[in-house]
């Protein structure tokens, strides 16, 4: 993995609840972060007595390096923020230096946490499909701006293997988004879910009342039967 090819773009614990629905019953839930990255999700869930456990590959950094590569990606990001900014709502999140400032404030209490979150076994170098993890070791996993959104990049197969996986360590999944970057609905969203459907999972599309990126309404929740 090369560094300069990762880009780290952390979301803020309060956004983590809003794209999931996290309940507070949820966040006492024992959670699996897949595709974390520079996420403050499990810093800020762990400073108030949760049970998260975050996965990544870029996590085979040293800290020293994550913050050289954010710095680098901020300045590429923020232009492209402001070029596409009809593509989002912008309510909750009124202009792109607010959501710069948002963005700055979680990677930097990721920052913060990564040394000593990584001496606990928070912060996991590991990729998907193939995960390390007991069978049903997590309640809830939650894959946050990673399967659906590179569709391009990720194969059909690899998003089923994937959410396989995943449901084999967790009681049940949440993914979110479920457009490609593009801003469309991901080409592989129906197939994924008549595959699960008809591998016996429970499988069903959630809406979410969180609202930034335009036509970002729902969260796909997959549960064993």
């Amino acid at each position: 993995m090369i560094l300069k090819n990762i880009v780290p773009w952390g979301r803020s614990f309060k956004e983590y609840k809003e794209i999931f629905s996290l309940s507070e019953s949820d966040l006492g839930k024992s959670i699996l972060g897949c595709g974390d990255g520079p996420a403050s999700f499990n810093s800020e869930l762990t400073s108030q007595g949760g049970n998260v456990i975050s996965i990544d590959p870029s996590y085979c950094f040293n800290s020293q390096q994550l913050q050289s590569r954010i710095s680098e990606v901020y300045d590429e990001v923020m232009p492209q923020m402001h070029t596409n900014k009809d593509k989002y709502i912008w309510e909750s999140i009124p202009t792109v230096e607010e959501l710069g400032a948002i963005r700055v404030s979680a990677m930097e209490k990721f920052i913060a946490d990564y040394v000593q979150g990584k001496k606990e076994g928070r912060y996991i170098e590991a990729s998907l499909p193939n995960l390390t993890f007991s069978d049903k070791q997590f309640d809830l996993a939650l894959c946050s701006h990673y399967l659906f959104l590179y569709s391009e990049q990720v194969s059909l197969n690899e998003h089923i293997k994937s959410l396989i996986e995943l449901c084999r360590v967790a009681k049940e999944v949440r993914v979110y988004p479920l457009l490609a970057l593009n801003g469309e609905l991901s080409p592989h969203l129906s197939n994924v879910m008549s595959e699960l459907n008809e591998l016996g999972f429970s499988v069903s599309l959630v809406n979410v009342e969180y609202q930034f990126q335009k036509g970002a309404t729902q969260m796909l929740v997959v549960k064993s039967v």
